[in-house]
């Protein structure tokens, strides 16, 4: 299952650019469920795409495996200028995943970078690092902590339990701490419930893109049909940051209901590549879902045999 061969066979489907992006993306995160330096390294080789989209999901895909042979690449791309802020905020936030503390020093540098997406990313990651340092290990393995159920390296850990109203004014209070503002993401996240679902819809209206990104992304995660009119009125929103858009459309994808549908195809021609292509990969997502054939949102391969 996870031999040279196959990863091989793979990675070259993922790196071949004369593909549809689907179909690489569908590669990818087939190499994030193998795993091991292979599969890294063939992950690594795409950054040179000419698709922000692509670039920042393999970012991402190697934060989510948590494998410390990951961090050179991700350290190149974080300091590349020339790679898009998504890409590079992704790389910073990947860093954050692994946890390693060898990368401190590296993230707090920059948490001062001139892009504001990319500074707060290596702000929140620094956080995390630090927590895990602290009392990061002594919380998960008391409980204090709830258990994130979706099984995502998150970039903050969740606050530890309060009520849905409580997280809502942490969570909208734009003079607290970015981190501590996650942590009230996240615990709304684990609630799953419509009320934390309208919570964290609100926190769409919120000022800076890295949050409201954020927060399309967890309610992606929440797949709950409550989320679909604040995410469709992200997604519409044309003068929002891309980076917005492109989650609000996977988001949509994720939750799969009949209106999504329609707004993903309306969406696959925006003059915003990588709104474009979100709502390519999103509607492929939901095919593939409906069909039985893939599940991206655990990256499992279901093969015939």
């Amino acid at each position: 299952m996870d031999s040279v061969q196959q990863v091989t066979a793979v990675g070259q489907v993922l790196v071949d650019q004369s593909l549809d992006l689907t179909q690489r993306f569908r590669a990818l995160f087939t190499l994030k469920n193998l795993g091991g330096i292979e599969a890294i390294e063939w992950i690594s080789k795409a950054f040179t795409d000419e698709s922000a989209l692509l670039k920042h999901e393999l970012a991402y895909c190697l934060g989510q495996m948590q494998d410390k042979h990951a961090i050179p690449a991700l350290t190149a791309v974080l300091k590349d200028t020339q790679q898009e802020p998504m890409v590079r905020h992704e790389a910073g936030e990947a860093l954050g995943a692994i946890g390693d503390p060898v990368v401190l020093d590296l993230l707090k540098e920059y948490s001062q970078d001139p892009v504001v997406e990319v500074a707060e990313t290596c702000q929140l990651a620094v956080c995390r690092l630090e927590w895990l340092q602290s009392e990061g290990d002594k919380q998960l393995e008391d409980g204090s902590t709830d258990k994130n159920p979706y099984c995502s390296v998150d970039p903050a850990p969740p606050a530890v339990r309060k009520s849905v109203s409580e997280l809502r004014s942490i969570l909208l209070d734009e003079s607290l701490p970015l981190f501590e503002r996650y942590r009230a993401m996240f615990a709304l996240r684990n609630l799953g419930n419509k009320e934390a679902v309208l919570a964290l819809g609100d926190g769409l209206q919120c000022s800076g893109a890295l949050f409201r990104h954020e927060i399309g992304y967890v309610l992606g995660q929440m797949q709950h049909p409550a989320a679909v009119p604040a995410l469709r009125a992200a997604l519409e929103l044309s003068d929002e940051n891309p980076m917005v858009r492109h989650e609000a459309a996977e988001a949509l994808g994720s939750i799969g209901k009949e209106e999504c549908l329609t707004v993903l195809q309306h969406y696959c021609g925006d003059k915003e590549r990588v709104v474009k292509e979100s709502c390519e990969v999103a509607l492929d997502m939901l095919e593939y879902e409906n069909s039985d054939q893939f599940q991206y949102a655990d990256g499992l391969v279901r093969l015939q045999g």
